[in-house]
């Protein structure tokens, strides 16, 4: 680049370093924005102190439970036996997985879309610029994961001493600072981001079916928690290394690849903000499925409207292998708990269930959750709004029935009454699924109405009665059966409750609420503005508005 002064010499002008150009960014944005200095101390401050008091809770939340389990297993083991330590070192190893897959699913490395406009077209190196983006992600990461793992580790061992406490901390922050290292080495290897993803998923998996193999293959083998010297140095080499050769490796990631991240990382972002799980579940998994396959299938059954939207819903499950080892695994967390010696009590049992049930039951939703974002096959096909409900019932119905089976079969088997179990596991199966379709298709949180102000920000008015949909459908309509793990035993009575239950949670799944006028424009303006209108009497002064439909 060349100037020309008024004395006609032509001197050539320096180009910017990308430091310079980052600051010149920074700065640019600051002046446009209308916070002060004051103000972003005061938010810094107050996240630091939000962060430390609920690291504190969590810490003595977590010693209290621990000190209320039973020192003695409450009922004896027939060949399965794992101590408290042990699951604590499974969950550390699932926590590794999540890690993984996550820092995958969001690049590790990325730039936004105004920032691949502009600097990725700079005559500059690449380098300098993506540096603060390549190491934002595995600072998060670090600074989530050391707490983490100090509440877990002080869950699972007692008289933990300080220089303890400090050790499982610096391991936590250099195994999940490293973990996300390696990722973002592995895209600058050019290595596909959806094999990582799934590398970290089969790990996740793995865990429950690891955990039964070792309670079935040895007793009481305990695992240290707290990492030693030697762990510590080889976490910091790791990550050290790991990040020195991301930074050398920058430049070698494609533009495409850069723009893909940050695009996934901006939509995951905005869902957080907007307290949209749904859209978070389409950020982190849109762009991991593939869009060619290797075979196509005819689809010969399909011979009806109502075989078809089950087939799209049975396909979209079983094409996503990440839903359908969510489900396998699940089922083996309730196993697994009751077969830690300390766990084996009522409370624990209950909790695995509902927990690892809800974990399922989301991954069999899938279709619903795309049909309430785009309704493309209920608005094609000739069904009406309340059968497309009603249909949508029946995969997560299945689904959740042989997972059911599969978790309340061994209990009753324990328990010398398979088949009352059983057939509790039936009754309950539908509340599964009206759960995962009133889950699926809650509305969004209003953010135009009043706010509220909470110390995690404004918040809508309204944003709790929409979150609480669908595990409210759970906890209310699975009573009958956490009774019956409370009690160890399963009676007619119960079985007869669990049945009502079950058919009020699908009236509720099934239910259909009008549609707003704008949808009803869309799909025919003279219905909808008929629809729509009012009468008002002439005597009374009375006003009738029809009830709106599909």
């Amino acid at each position: 680049m060349t100037t020309t002064s008024d004395l006609g010499d032509r001197r050539p002008l320096a180009v910017p370093s990308p430091r310079s150009i980052r600051r010149y960014t920074r700065a640019a944005a600051n002046r446009h924005g209308d916070t002060s200095i004051g103000a972003l101390l005061s938010d810094v401050y107050s996240a630091i102190l939000m962060a430390a008091i609920g690291l504190g809770t969590a810490i003595g939340v977590a010693t209290t439970l621990r000190d209320s389990l039973p020192k003695v297993p409450a009922r004896p083991h027939d060949g399965l036996l794992l101590p408290l330590s042990t699951l604590a070192a499974l969950v550390v190893l699932a926590l590794a997985g999540t890690a993984l897959s996550l820092a995958a699913r969001l690049g590790p490395v990325g730039v936004g879309a105004a920032e691949a406009r502009w600097w990725l077209s700079l005559p500059v190196r690449r380098r300098g610029l993506l540096r603060p983006a390549a190491w934002r992600l595995p600072a998060t990461a670090a600074l989530v994961g050391g707490p983490v793992v100090l509440v877990l580790v002080l869950f699972a061992q007692e008289g933990m001493s300080g220089s303890a406490a400090v050790s499982t901390l610096v391991g936590g922050l250099l195994g999940a600072g490293a973990i996300v290292v390696l990722a973002g080495v592995a895209q600058t290897l050019g290595i596909d981001r959806r094999v990582t993803a799934r590398v970290g998923d089969v790990l996740l998996g793995l865990v429950p079916v690891l955990g039964l193999a070792v309670a079935l293959g040895a007793r009481d083998l305990a695992i240290g928690l707290t990492p030693s010297v030697v762990v510590l140095v080889l976490l910091l080499v790791v990550a050290a290394v790991g990040g020195v050769l991301l930074d050398l490796r920058l430049e070698r990631i494609p533009v495409r690849e850069l723009r893909d991240s940050g695009s996934v990382a901006t939509q995951a972002a905005g869902a957080v903000v907007s307290l949209d799980s749904r859209e978070l579940g389409r950020a982190l998994a849109d762009r991991m499925t593939s869009v060619r396959r290797r075979r196509s299938i005819r689809f010969g059954w399909v011979s009806s409207p109502a075989r078809a939207l089950l087939t799209a819903d049975i396909v979209l499950w079983w094409r996503s292998p990440r839903h359908v080892v969510q489900v396998v695994a699940a089922a083996a967390v309730p196993a697994l708990v009751a077969a830690v010696s300390r766990l084996d009590t009522p409370f624990a049992l209950a909790t695995a269930y509902l927990v690892a049930g809800y974990v399922a039951m989301l991954a069999t939703a899938e279709g619903p959750r795309r049909a309430e974002m785009a309704p493309i096959i209920d608005r094609l096909l000739p069904i009406g709004a309340r059968e497309v409900r009603r249909l949508r019932l029946v995969v997560p119905g299945v689904l959740m029935g042989l997972w059911t089976l599969a978790v309340l079969g061994p209990i009753g088997w324990s328990n010398g009454d398979p088949a009352g179990w059983l057939a509790l596991a039936v009754a309950a199966t539908p509340v599964w699924a009206g759960a995962a379709i009133r889950s699926a298709y809650r509305p969004s949180p209003d953010w135009s109405g009043p706010l509220a102000a909470t110390p995690m920000g404004a918040l809508p008015t309204g944003v709790g009665s929409v979150l609480v949909r669908g595990p409210d459908v759970v906890l209310l309509g699975m009573v009958p059966v956490l009774i019956s793990i409370g009690i160890g035993q399963v009676t007619q009575t119960l079985i007869v409750v669990q049945a009502v239950c079950a058919l009020i949670a699908v009236a509720v799944g099934s239910r259909v609420k009008g549609f707003s006028i704008l949808d009803m424009a869309a799909e025919d303006p003279r219905a909808a503005a008929t629809k729509s209108g009012t009468k008002t009497g002439t005597k009374t002064g009375t006003t009738s508005t029809p009830k709106s439909g599909r």
